[in-house]
C-alpha cells in the first residue's frame, strides 16, 4: 500500500508523463492492440457462437497477461521491481489526466460554443455537433463523474484487492468494454462476456464513489438520508448498472440535473434525468465546480490509502 500512496501523490501532482507517451505507446494502447487483434480474428468469420468463444478467449488472455507480472517482477532486483510497479500505478490511475481533459472543456467553452463542442467531443462518444452550452457542460460533468469511478476509484480498489495483476486485469477489461462491450450487431456476442465482467468489476467501485462523494460534501451538501434517497432513486434509472451511481451522486451534491436526451450518431437517445429537480442551465463554471468536488474526493482517497498504509506499517 505504500507504493499505492506514493503513486497517488505523484499522479495527483504531476500526472501522466505526456512527453513519454508521445514517443512510446501507452500501456492502454497495448491493451487496445490485443483487443483489436481478437476483433479482426472474429470478423473473418463472424457467427454468434464463435464470437462468444473468442470473447471468452480474450478474457483468458487478459488473465494470463495480468498474472505474468508476478513471476516477471519477482525475477527483477527488488528496487527495480518496485520502480516498475510504481510507474505502472502512476500510469494506470488517471487522477490528473482526467481533470486536465475535463478542464480543457471548461476553458474551451469560455472561448466559444464551437471550441466547447470540439473539446467535449474528445472525451465523450455522443454526437455533440448540435449541443448547446448546457449540454456541453453536462456531458463533461457526466464524463468526469463516471471516470472518477472507472479511472480512479476502481483501479485503486482492484490494486488493493489483487495487487498489480488485479489492476492490470481491470484496466484490460475496462478498455475492452469501451471498445467492444457495446450492444452493436458486430459485437453483440463477442463483447457480451467482457461487458458482464466489466459490470461486475465496477459494481463496488461505482457505489464506493458515491459514498466518497457524500463524505467529502457532508458539511455542505444534502445530508445523509436525503442524499441517499435521491441517489438510490435515480441511479438505477441509468442505462448502465454502475455509471448511474457516481453520476447521480455528483448531480445531487452539485445541485445539477445530469443525463437527459443525447445523440449517438444518427440515433437519438431519450435518456432519463438524474436529479431532475436540479439546475439544467449549466456552463463552464458548473464544470469547475464539479472539478472542485472531484479533487476533494481524490484527496480523501489519498488520505484513506495513506491511513491504511500507516496502520499496516504500525501493525507490521
Amino acid at each position: 500500500m505504500a507504493l499505492l500512496t506514493l503513486a497517488l501523490l505523484i499522479d495527483r501532482l504531476v500526472g501522466d508523463p505526456d512527453w513519454l507517451w508521445r514517443r512510446f505507446p501507452h500501456p492502454v494502447v497495448w491493451f487496445g492492440w490485443i483487443i483489436n487483434g481478437f476483433d479482426k480474428w472474429r470478423a473473418r468469420k463472424s457467427r454468434p457462437r464463435r464470437d462468444f468463444v473468442l470473447g471468452s478467449l480474450l478474457l483468458v488472455a487478459f488473465g494470463a497477461l495480468a498474472l505474468v507480472f508476478i513471476p516477471t517482477l519477482n525475477r527483477l532486483p527488488s528496487e527495480i521491481a518496485a520502480g516498475v510497479e510504481l510507474f505502472l500505478l502512476i500510469t494506470l490511475i488517471a487522477q490528473k489526466s482526467l481533470s486536465d481533459h475535463v478542464r480543457r472543456v471548461a476553458d474551451a467553452l469560455d472561448q466559444s460554443l464551437a471550441e466547447g463542442r470540439k473539446a467535449v467531443g474528445m472525451i465523450v462518444g455522443r454526437d455533440v455537433t448540435m449541443t448547446d452550452e448546457s449540454g456541453i457542460a453536462r456531458a463533461a460533468i457526466e464524463s468526469l463523474a463516471e471516470n472518477t469511478s472507472d479511472g480512479v476509484v476502481a483501479p485503486v480498489f482492484w490494486y488493493a484487492v489483487g495487487g498489480l495483476p488485479g489492476l492490470v486485469f481491470y484496466k484490460m477489461i475496462n478498455t475492452a468494454d469501451s471498445m467492444v462491450g457495446h450492444r452493436t450487431h458486430a459485437h453483440e456476442w463477442f463483447g457480451k462476456l467482457v461487458a458482464r465482467v466489466d459490470d461486475f468489476m465496477n459494481w463496488v467501485p461505482a457505489r464506493l464513489t458515491a459514498v466518497l462523494v457524500w463524505i467529502v460534501s457532508f458539511s455542505s451538501g444534502p445530508k445523509g438520508r436525503k442524499f441517499w434517497l435521491v441517489v438510490r432513486r435515480n441511479a438505477p434509472k441509468h442505462r448502465s448498472p454502475n455509471a448511474g451511481w457516481p453520476e447521480a451522486a455528483f448531480a445531487v451534491m452539485l445541485g445539477m440535473a445530469l443525463g437527459g436526451p443525447r445523440r449517438y450518431g444518427n440515433e437519438e437517445v431519450d435518456g432519463v434525468w438524474l436529479n431532475p429537480d436540479g439546475d439544467k442551465a449549466l456552463d463552464s463554471g458548473s464544470i469547475r465546480r464539479a472539478l472542485i468536488l472531484y479533487w476533494r474526493l481524490c484527496n480523501l482517497l489519498i488520505a484513506l490509502v495513506g491511513l491504511a498504509t500507516l496502520v499496516a506499517f504500525l501493525n507490521g
